[in-house]
This record gives structure tokens, C-alpha cells and sequence, in this order.
């Protein structure tokens, strides 16, 4: 049986040298391959290094004789593992992780490396007081380099939002964060759900923005609980169950959902329409529709239709027939990063002006189908104002016939004070929810 640092090793080579992102290798691996306490201490070793790959890094460049680039890839991997331990990780011995990492050295390196291994991490140990001492970053580059974010994107956050607000959103998206239920309330309601789940010694908490929302504290084999398989409720963010409590779908309205994979809006939209109505689901591939189909038969919901289109190609014969167009258009991802810290790494400034460029056109075609008073919900899971709010005032300069609707939320709630402009933004750091936007437009 492969040991779980040699799979942590394995998966974050994945993750640097192939591109992949870290929850899609976790799930490759099952109670099959380790123990639950082992898959837990799998999922750390990665997501910790991940998250603080930067921090880690510069801390070997300080202890090591040799260069970076000269160290073996694998090496590499099981030395910021080992740095991890030492450093954030109390309840495992600094000696016990020092070993561990020896013996991982020996199988992919040599006697030398073993040598070298050994040497850097003791050294490490040893003086942890001068290595792990943070200092309060004062500069944008001192931020990036203590919460390990590219520097492109600190000075992003640190221009838009401010040093200390950039600050505090930093130390969030390396915290852990809650998972979030969506409750099916055409089959239960939040209270008759949270009564059942706790047979399994979850610890639940209701979501404060949505009314259908449960967060999860220990949410381990949540997926394969009997009231998961019965539909009883879905996995979705509370930040994007509020593109439906923004656009307050009706019984038998036209919903077109124009990148709709996985398929949590479109599902949450048809339980808010009381499973009565029409909503199109679309993506660009058949079987990410496959997957928003099987979500809606589990959850007993039959008004969803699934298709394949491309957003960017206008589809005439829906042309001004649509109550509510959603637009949850392809984005940075910026606002995930708790959840997907490999997000920091994998994206450039160049894939963001291309993405904006994206997103513009399938706003300008999704425009085209919404009915005199109708709406348009834009959403992103970024925070990035070219994105978002500038993304909205772009195009409004160009579509006279729509704008931004103040928002009301059931029961008169407030978000955020903005919202009364017509649109919302979310923060880890203030709502403990993803990173999120979302924009209220009717056509006039």
C-alpha cells in the first residue's frame, strides 16, 4: 500500500508539473487506498503546501545549499512537505516528520540526497524561531510572499480593495472553509433536514444568506448518506444560492441558464418555481449536461432541459422570449481559492484579459434573449473589478435597454450596502462564503 506522504509527494507533482487541479487527484484516492484518518492528513499535507507554497519555498532557499532549480522535482516536493510539518502542522512531531521525509528520500533519490534531505530539514527544525517569525508584511510584495499569492494578484487586490482589506481576504483563502448544503425544498425543509443529518453526528449550522442553506463543520462521506442519494439536498456554496434569491424566479417563467454546469443554479432556480415552469440548461459539452441531468433526476425536479450551445452563438428563436437569462459566465476563479488554492498558480494575466474578453461576449449575445422587463443575472466566483462591476458598466454603455435593478432579498435582508445598487459582492474574510459577484439588470 502506497504511504500518504508519497502520495502527497505524487499528487503535488501533478499539481505543478501537469496542470491538475488538487480535488480532482484527492478523489482519485478512497477509503480503498487509506483509512479516514489518513485521507484526512492526505488532503493537509496537500492543501497546506499548496497554500503556502511561496512562504515554504523561500524558507528552503534560506536553509538549502543548493539551488532551487537544481533540486529534484521530487525532492523538491518532499522537503516542502517535511517544511509544512515542521512548521504548521503541531500535532505531528518535528522528529517523526523529519523521518518520514528521509525515507521518502531514499526512494526517489540517493544516498547524498538522503544526506541533503536530512540536513535542510534538521536545520530548519532547529532554528524553526527564525524561520517561521512573521513579520507584518508592509508592502504588496511582502504580502504575496507571506501568503503565498502571485504578486500579480495581491497588487491587483491591494490597488481595488486596499492593503488591509487585501490583507484579511489573504488570510482567509488560507483558512479552511465550511462546506455548504443546499436543502431540496420540494422534498424537505431546512429543519426536517438537519434533524435527519444529525444521526450522522454532522455538525450543522444554517447558512445566513440563503434560507436554504446548511454549512457543514465535519462534513466527511456526506455524498453517500441515504438522504444525499435521495435527493434530500445538493453540495453548492451559499454564495451561489444567491443568484436565485436575487433572481427570484416565478412559476411558470422561461429561465435560461446559459453556462449552467454542474447545474446548482438551475436546480436551485427550479425548486424556487415550485418545479412548475421551463428552464434551459446549457454548457458547451455533452456530459456536463449529463451531470445537471442527473443532478435534476436525483433531486426529482423534471422542468430542466439540458443542451449543448455555445454562449458566444446567438440562438435566434429564443430572441426576446426569456423571463430571467442567467449569465454565471467563465472567470478567474479568484474567489475560490480556499477551496482550490492550485487557482493561485495555474492562472496568468493573460488568461484573465482573455476570460474578460469571454465574458463580454456572451453577455452581448445572452442580452438578446430577455423579454421587455425581464431580467439578466451576471455572476463570477472572482473578485476582480475588470471582471465584474467594470465587465456591467461596459456594458451598459453599450445596451441602453437594460440596468442595474437595486436588489431586495427576502424578508428585507441586507448583504452588503451596495446591493441597493444593484448588485452584490461576497468575501471569505466578511460573509465566510466563496468569493463572489453577482449583478441585478432588467430590461426596460
Amino acid at each position: 500500500m502506497i504511504n500518504v506522504r508519497d502520495a502527497a509527494v505524487r499528487v503535488l507533482s501533478e499539481i505543478e508539473n501537469e496542470g491538475k487541479f488538487s480535488n480532482k487527484i484527492l478523489q482519485e484516492y478512497s477509503e480503498n487506498d487509506f483509512s479516514k484518518e489518513d485521507l484526512r492528513l492526505l488532503r493537509e499535507l496537500v492543501y497546506g503546501v499548496v497554500e503556502n507554497r511561496m512562504f515554504i519555498d523561500e524558507i528552503i532557499k534560506s536553509a538549502s545549499s543548493v539551488k532551487m532549480k537544481k533540486i529534484h522535482p521530487m525532492i523538491l516536493q518532499i522537503l516542502r512537505i517535511g517544511v509544512y510539518q515542521i512548521g504548521f502542522m503541531d500535532r505531528i512531531p518535528a522528529h517523526a516528520s523529519i523521518n518520514e521525509a528521509v525515507k521518502l528520500s531514499k526512494k526517489y533519490g540517493h544516498k547524498g540526497t538522503v544526506g541533503y534531505v536530512n540536513g535542510v530539514l534538521r536545520k530548519i527544525e532547529r532554528e524553526s524561531e527564525v524561520y517561521f517569525t512573521y513579520e507584518n508584511p508592509t508592502t504588496a510584495e511582502g504580502l504575496a510572499l507571506r501568503y503565498s499569492h502571485p504578486e500579480f494578484l495581491v497588487n491587483m487586490w491591494v490597488e481595488q480593495f486596499g492593503f488591509e482589506f487585501a490583507r484579511k481576504l489573504l488570510m482567509a483563502n488560507n483558512s479552511k472553509p465550511l462546506l455548504s448544503l443546499r436543502v431540496n425544498t420540494l422534498k424537505v425543509n431546512r429543519d426536517e433536514l438537519m434533524e435527519r443529518l444529525s444521526k450522522y453526528d454532522l455538525e450543522l449550522l444554517k447558512g445566513e444568506l440563503s434560507s436554504d442553506c446548511l454549512r457543514v463543520i465535519n462534513p466527511e462521506n456526506i455524498t453517500e448518506t441515504q438522504e444525499f442519494k435521495d435527493g434530500l439536498f445538493t453540495i453548492q456554496d451559499e454564495s451561489s444560492m444567491m443568484v436565485t434569491e436575487i433572481a427570484s424566479p416565478k412559476s411558470n417563467e422561461l429561465i435560461l441558464d446559459v453556462c449552467s454546469a454542474p447545474g446548482g443554479k438551475a436546480t436551485h432556480l427550479a425548486q424556487r418555481m415550485n418545479n412548475d415552469g421551463r428552464i434551459i440548461a446549457r454548457d458547451l459539452y455533452a456530459q456536463k449536461i449529463d451531470l445537471i441531468m442527473d443532478n435534476a433526476r436525483r433531486m426529482g425536479i423534471d422542468i430542466i432541459e439540458g443542451e449543448v450551445h455555445d454562449a458566444q452563438v446567438f440562438d435566434e428563436a429564443l430572441r426576446e422570449k426569456v423571463d430571467v437569462c442567467i449569465v454565471d459566465a467563465p472567470c478567474s476563479g479568484f474567489g475560490l481559492l480556499r477551496r482550490k488554492p492550485d487557482i493561485k498558480f495555474n492562472r496568468g494575466q493573460e488568461d484573465v484579459e482573455a476570460l474578460i474578453k469571454l465574458q463580454s461576449s456572451i453577455l452581448k449575445e445572452s442580452a438578446g434573449y430577455v423579454k421587455s422587463g425581464g431580467k439578466l443575472i451576471y455572476s463570477t466566483c472572482t473578485l476582480n473589478m475588470d471582471e465584474n462591476i467594470n465587465q456591467i458598466k461596459r456594458f451598459l454603455r453599450t445596451n441602453s435597454s437594460f440596468k442595474l435593478n437595486p436588489i431586495e432579498l427576502p424578508g428585507g435582508k441586507i448583504v452588503s450596502e451596495i446591493q441597493k445598487e444593484g448588485y452584490i459582492e461576497l468575501y471569505p474574510h466578511i460573509h465566510g462564503t466563496d468569493g463572489f459577484f453577482i449583478a441585478n439588470m432588467i430590461k426596460e
